[in-house]
Parts: C-alpha cells; sequence; structure tokens
C-alpha cells in the first residue's frame, strides 16, 4: 500500500521553483474558468426569466456546459500529450472564445438552443484548460506537496468566479421582474419584446470576453514555455495503449473519479440555484440582490482555499477532505429544513468547505502516478465533472416536484460520498480521527 509522505515544503515555494511569466500565465486560465463557470449561474437565472422556464429546463445551462467537459475531456488528454501543454491550452482558449461569440447571434435571434450551443462549445474549450493546467500544476514541485501546491493555484479560480457574478449581476441582470400574472397580462407582441430585451443583455458581456480569451491565447502561444521532462519522453516515446485500462480497473483511482462526479455535482447544484433558492425562501428578493449571495459564497470560497492549503502543511489532505465533507453535509442539510435566511448563511458557509474539495481529489487522484497515467487520469478526472450536468438536472426536477429548499437534499447526498471516499483514504493510511 502506498505510504502518504508528510508535507514539507511551503505552496509559495514550491510555485517559485517554476519560470515566473508562464507560470503566470498558467495561473490566469484558473481565473479565466473562473468566469465562465460562475456566469453560469447567473444564467441559469437569466434564462429561466427571459424564456420562462422551469428549474429542470434552466438547469439545461449546467447540463449543456458539463456535457462538453465530459465528451471533450479525453480527446484532451490525448491531445495534450500528442502535441503538449502550450498547444493544448491555446486551442482550449481558442474554443472558448468561439463559444463566447456564439452568444451574440444566439440573443439577437433569442433561441435557448443556440445558447446551449454556445455552453457547450465554451466547456469543451475548458475541458483542454482544466486537463492542460491541474497537472502541469503538480509537477511544478515536489510531488509531496502536490495538494497544497495545487490548492494555492486554484485559489485564483474563486477571483475569476466573483468578477463573473459581478459581470453576470451589473451587465446582464436588469432588476425587472415580472410575476406569471403580469407575463400573462402582457399580449404576444410586449412578451416577446420583453424576452428579447433579456436575452440581449447577454451579448455585450460575452462578446468582451471571447475577444479577451482569443487576445490571451494569442499572447501565451508567442510565448516561449520550458520543455519539460514530461513532454520530450512521452512525445518521443511509444503511447501506452493499455494505460487507461489500468486506471479504470484500478479501485483507488476510480474512487477519485466518482468523488470527483458527486463534489462537481455539489457545486454547481448549489451555486446554480442559490439565487432561486434566495428568491423563493424570502419572498420579495430581486435578482441582484439574490446575486450577492453568490459573491459572498465565492468570497468564502477564495478564503477556504488559502486556508486549506496552510491546513495542509500540518495535516494530511484526505483527513482535512473529510472533515470538511462532513461539516457540509450538515450545512446542506440545514439549507434543506430551515429554508430563509438561516438556509442561505448555510449555503454560503457552505462554500468554504468545498473550497479544497475538487483540488485535493484531483491530487489524490494522480498522487503517486508516472507520468502517462497522471495525463489520463487528468482526463478522466476532468471528465468526471460530468457530476454537473447530472445532479443539476436531478435538483432542477427535485425542485420542481418538491420545491427548491427540500432539493438541497441531493447536495447533501453528495456531500455524504465525499465523506465516504476521503474517510476510506484516511483510513487506508491509518489516520486516527
Amino acid at each position: 500500500m502506498q505510504q502518504h509522505t508528510p508535507i514539507t515544503a511551503t505552496p509559495t515555494r514550491a510555485l517559485a521553483r517554476a519560470p515566473l511569466f508562464p507560470l503566470v500565465l498558467i495561473v490566469s486560465l484558473f481565473f479565466l474558468w473562473g468566469v465562465a463557470n460562475n456566469l453560469n449561474d447567473v444564467l441559469v437565472a437569466q434564462f429561466k426569466k427571459a424564456f420562462t422556464l422551469s428549474d429542470f429546463d434552466a438547469g439545461l445551462v449546467q447540463s449543456a456546459f458539463y456535457l462538453g467537459y465530459f465528451l471533450v475531456a479525453l480527446p484532451a488528454g490525448m491531445f495534450m500529450r500528442r502535441f503538449g501543454y502550450k498547444p493544448a491550452v491555446v486551442f482550449g482558449l481558442l474554443l472558448y472564445g468561439a463559444g463566447a461569440l456564439l452568444f451574440w447571434p444566439a440573443a439577437a435571434t433569442a433561441t435557448y438552443g443556440t445558447f446551449l450551443v454556445g455552453l457547450f462549445v465554451i466547456a469543451a474549450g475548458l475541458a483542454f484548460l482544466e486537463t492542460s493546467a491541474n497537472p502541469y500544476v503538480t509537477l511544478l514541485g515536489p510531488r509531496e506537496s502536490a495538494a497544497s501546491r495545487l490548492n494555492l493555484a486554484q485559489a485564483f479560480n474563486p477571483l475569476g468566479s466573483i468578477t463573473g457574478v459581478l459581470i453576470g449581476q451589473h451587465f446582464i441582470f436588469s432588476g425587472v421582474e415580472r410575476s406569471p400574472e403580469q407575463l400573462a397580462a402582457m399580449d404576444a407582441a410586449a412578451h416577446l419584446a420583453y424576452m428579447k430585451s433579456e436575452a440581449a443583455a447577454v451579448q455585450m458581456p460575452y462578446l468582451v470576453i471571447g475577444l479577451g480569451v482569443i487576445v490571451w491565447a494569442a499572447l501565451i502561444a508567442i510565448t516561449r514555455f520550458p520543455r519539460t521532462s514530461v513532454d520530450a519522453s512521452e512525445s518521443a516515446g511509444p503511447v501506452d495503449r493499455g494505460v487507461l485500462g489500468r486506471l479504470l480497473r484500478d479501485g483507488r483511482f476510480m474512487s477519485a473519479v466518482v468523488a470527483q462526479f458527486f463534489y462537481v455535482g455539489a457545486q454547481v447544484a448549489v451555486f446554480s440555484y442559490m439565487i432561486r433558492y434566495a428568491q423563493a425562501t424570502m419572498p420579495g428578493t430581486v435578482d441582484k440582490a439574490a446575486a450577492n449571495y453568490i459573491t459572498a459564497a465565492l468570497l468564502c470560497f477564495m478564503a477556504g482555499r488559502f486556508a486549506g492549503a496552510a491546513i495542509m502543511k500540518y495535516l494530511r489532505p484526505a483527513h482535512v477532505l473529510r472533515t470538511f465533507a462532513l461539516v457540509n453535509v450538515v450545512l446542506a442539510a440545514v439549507a434543506a429544513f430551515v429554508p430563509g435566511h438561516v438556509g442561505i448563511y448555510a449555503l454560503v458557509a457552505s462554500s468554504f468547505f468545498m473550497s479544497i474539495m475538487y483540488p485535493t481529489i484531483f491530487a489524490l487522484g494522480v498522487e503517486g502516478r508516472g507520468d502517462t497515467e497522471r495525463k489520463f487520469g487528468a482526463s478522466l478526472l476532468v471528465m468526471a465533472i460530468v457530476g454537473g450536468a447530472v445532479v443539476t438536472a436531478v435538483m432542477g426536477a427535485t425542485s420542481d416536484r418538491l420545491g427548491i429548499a427540500h432539493a438541497m437534499l441531493v447536495p447533501m447526498l453528495c456531500f455524504v460520498a465525499i465523506f465516504l471516499f476521503a474517510w476510506r483514504r484516511t483510513a487506508a493510511r491509518g489516520v486516527v480521527a
């Protein structure tokens, strides 16, 4: 059985060993995909209003997005293995930009399906970015500090997430709410004009994002990146066609994939329906005000990333993950059974404890792997992001049937699964609770 080596290197020192400018460019990717991920939380509420959707139908925003991750992650890993980190990053940014630019014709025609296609293309680009950036950061220093180093790098992801929510709050949300009775009283022309106005609100923000991402791709393309020994050895050597089979048969690795599925599902579901939860359980709350809770949650998320990186200098990552998952089981239950102000505060607080889950599960999954297994393992772990599509859809259907408060039982069960994964990892290492 693999033994755990205590973490001795500080994350900042480990990061400092990498060439500075290429590292800054890689860390910027964590920011950029944070913008896209959490703008989706705004889009769920915006499209529900613009197209008069059920909770399930509005949740298709996340289903289309995370389905893109699922379908593209493995090809992205193969692309990265063949061509290296830098080409994968540039190609991913170009896809991201192209998907954002699709929002212009989608808004012009007020077609929900075209928006979903744009989101799928954005997600395809992000699959390339995440598949490349996450394992690259784990290689930028000692293996034993990989979890701590990845947590620190991903602490910049919530900055992008907060930026995404602020963009949506101030440049997409109109603050104009129409009740079902008011919508029913409108004539067809007025109703269509209202829908087009709400759909058009996304045009300019996504145009700016799309053009900015393409410019960033050009900057990375002209920057010299260090050629790692991993890139050199793997591009020269034959493909190990049995590596995926070995990973799929490895129960220890696949348990990390399953845990990642449930974690991403829980995080996406909570963030996607936080605005809906606030408006439904605290009547009179408008969308602009409800978005403040997501901003607060993301601030907690960012604080949790920095706190987690510090804590993991002294405690094993699996031990921290187990404790944080258990806390979130309790907080999700509070949100389910004590709706209103107490429930929304519990959801905001849960973000602090969600913060370390993705990078910690990721690092535990690729821990001790060889170079080839690390790259293909990264692809499978990114594919697990499809949990965001599945769990969000399940939560939307549950909300339509039982109400948004009781729908919080869905992420609660996801946190139970993460707790069991972490508990098995700590038990396997003989960690005393």
